[in-house]
């Protein structure tokens, strides 16, 4: 892709105070996404992805017990680029839901109980776009068809608890898309979902990418959507970067111990005959953000970490070709 990024995240890192001490639940992290391009970004829970998502949305609570800092820069409707951290609050406002969209976890947390799910998506619509009721009413309907939603026109007066899981999905992602965002953020948004209502959601968003040419930033711990759906990979451990590449070559030759691990763990039918037991698993848990060991953070759980070496200092996040980064100071001997 030669497009200009839409998306430019530079060492952006986030930390918290807690009475325990700082946390830090990002650190350094940089990346581009072009528009048309999804880059999903993978790890295990308490990697850093969501706590990443919501600070390019600028929705992590203000005050000071959080800083965040780096730059992101954003590519507005009028083809200025916009640095996100900077701007007034104000000013966020009217590009949150606009020039960038994101589409939560869990949508029975995030969709308001006691308003009509009808109502809640025009109330963007009318904030962004300006359309009067009656024009974003339609305006409503006609993306309640286009995400699937059966008899569109009666479900504006439905609460979110009147529909099933898939269903409020479809709202959260209708109301993401309301105004055409040119960087949609997918917060693991098959996650609660039958994998029938996942296959329909996953082919709903690369429908409307193709339409629209939105940047996709997918968060995830499933590595079969990954290979479905992403042209670039991003995978998180303790808040950093650990390797990033294109698609195809990371599932075909990770390079990061961690990577690895991950992509063995998952189920494939061509090796169901010939590998007896159990999936091989991670050993251990990621760690205490209070207490991360000291150099690479995985080295307590890697079976090729060396003491003295891996123990002793943070390994840099280091080019091994062609847009592909890693940070292992053992890579290039552990790599076929």
């Amino acid at each position: 892709m030669t497009a200009a990024p839409v998306l430019q995240v530079e060492d952006l890192s986030v930390r918290f105070r807690t009475r325990g001490g700082e946390i830090a639940a990002v650190s350094g992290v940089s990346f581009a996404v072009r528009p048309g391009e999804t880059l999903a970004v993978v790890g295990e829970s308490g990697s850093g992805k969501s706590v990443t998502s919501l600070a390019l949305m600028r929705l992590l609570p203000p005050g000071a017990a959080v800083t965040v800092t780096g730059r992101v820069g954003l590519r507005g409707k009028d083809g200025r680029m916009l640095d996100v951290l900077t701007l007034p609050e104000p000013e966020m406002r009217g590009v949150r839901g606009d020039a960038i969209a994101m589409v939560f976890q869990e949508p029975m947390t995030s969709l308001n109980p006691v308003k009509p799910v009808g109502e809640q998506i025009a109330e963007a619509i009318r904030l962004h776009r300006g359309l009067d009721r009656r024009a974003a009413t339609e305006e409503v309907v006609r993306l309640l068809d286009l995400v699937g939603i059966p008899a569109p026109r009666q479900r504006l007066a439905s609460y979110p608890h009147h529909l099933s899981g898939g269903m409020r999905q479809r709202v959260m992602i209708a109301m993401a898309l309301s105004c055409e965002p040119a960087v949609l953020i997918a917060d693991e948004p098959t996650t609660a979902l039958d994998v029938t209502i996942q296959a329909q959601i996953l082919d709903l968003l690369r429908r409307l990418q193709e339409r629209t040419g939105m940047a996709v930033v997918f968060i995830t711990h499933n590595l079969g959507v990954v290979a479905e759906i992403a042209d670039r990979v991003m995978v998180m451990y303790g808040g950093r970067v650990v390797e990033q590449a294109d698609v195809r070559p990371l599932f075909a030759r990770p390079l990061m111990p961690y990577t690895v691990g991950l992509l063995r763990s998952v189920p494939r039918l061509d090796l169901a005959g010939r590998r007896a037991g159990p999936l091989p698993a991670i050993p251990g848990n990621v760690p205490d953000p209070l207490h991360m060991p000291e150099g690479c953070g995985f080295h307590p759980r890697c079976g090729d970490h060396v003491a003295g070496l891996c123990d002793a200092r943070l390994p840099e996040l280091e080019s091994a070709g062609e847009a592909r980064l890693v940070r292992c100071v053992r890579w290039r001997e552990l790599t076929p």
